[in-house]
């Protein structure tokens, strides 16, 4: 079953021009693509008037390909013009970085805007992120970007860029709600949903659904200094997660591995069993 859901706001030539470059990327590439999604701030629930339009997709090379010498990227990247970014992974870069604790592929499977998408590739993808990924390991991955962006969009909580303050604030939640769900590792990806089931403080709810309001209407939040409630907010939950998870880097299990190549093999042959000719 192909899966399509995009909002009726997307502007109709935004839509088909990502469409007419997931076309040519399949036909100049030879690839098949069984998976392309929103990301960014529209697929997180927070966008501005002017947010880019963030298209990420899983693709596939033939097997033939996969028997070559000459190894080609696992990235696919096309050229960023105006509010329009497109690029994607090879479906092995995927389960290389899934099973080293990056969330990014989890969030792309779990995107609630979809420009195609096969419902068994998702499926059997998010499966197998849902009973191997490791929740250590992605409680790292979001503390390290969190801490990235908290250090370099407003170290000092002076004159923040209202806009940045939510790709900290994120991970923030995301730790918090895996410290609030210990049986879980793949949060939320939409951030009011993320938010409404991490139980936060009300006067933090409170502030940050006023900065979705003001950033959903305006091109430019303007910077001000960092309210301190969020500030709290955000250091808290990175102080917790760096004692409330294991911090280690074990490779994957070999049962782990083992399970991926199989998985891996069969999403291969499966995406070009079902790709249009």
């Amino acid at each position: 079953m192909t899966l399509r859901y995009i909002p009726t706001s997307f502007p109709n030539p935004t839509v088909a021009d990502i469409d007419a470059r997931l076309d040519d990327i399949c036909v100049n590439e030879g690839v098949s693509i069984p998976w392309a999604i929103e990301s960014g701030s529209r697929a997180w629930g927070f966008p501005s008037p002017d947010s880019d339009f963030d298209c990420r997709f899983v693709f596939v090379r033939p097997i033939e390909q996969h028997l070559s010498p000459w190894l080609r990227r696992d990235v696919i990247e096309t050229p960023l013009v105006g509010e329009l970014d497109v690029n994607g992974w090879d479906l092995a870069k995927a389960f290389h970085l899934l099973l080293k604790g990056n969330a990014v592929i989890i969030e792309w499977l779990r995107s609630p805007i979809i420009y195609r998408g096969e419902r068994w590739f998702r499926d059997e993808l998010l499966g197998f992120a849902t009973r191997l990924a490791d929740r250590d390991l992605i409680a790292k991955h979001y503390l390290h970007l969190g801490e990235r962006q908290r250090r370099v969009y407003f170290a000092d909580g002076t004159n923040v860029p209202q806009k940045k303050i939510f790709y900290a604030l994120r991970p923030a939640a995301t730790l918090r709600w895996l410290r609030h769900h210990p049986g879980a590792a793949i949060a939320p990806m939409h951030f009011p949903t993320l938010m409404s089931e991490c139980d936060p403080p009300a006067e933090l709810a409170s502030l940050v659904a006023e900065l979705i309001e003001r950033k959903s209407v305006t091109r430019e939040l303007g910077s001000e200094p960092l309210p301190a409630a969020i500030a709290a907010f955000i250091d808290n939950e990175f102080e917790l997660a760096r004692t409330s998870f294991a911090s280690r880097a074990e490779p994957a299990s070999a049962d782990a591995r083992s399970q991926a190549k199989k998985l891996y093999q069969k999403l291969v042959h499966r995406a070009f069993a079902t790709a249009p000719s």
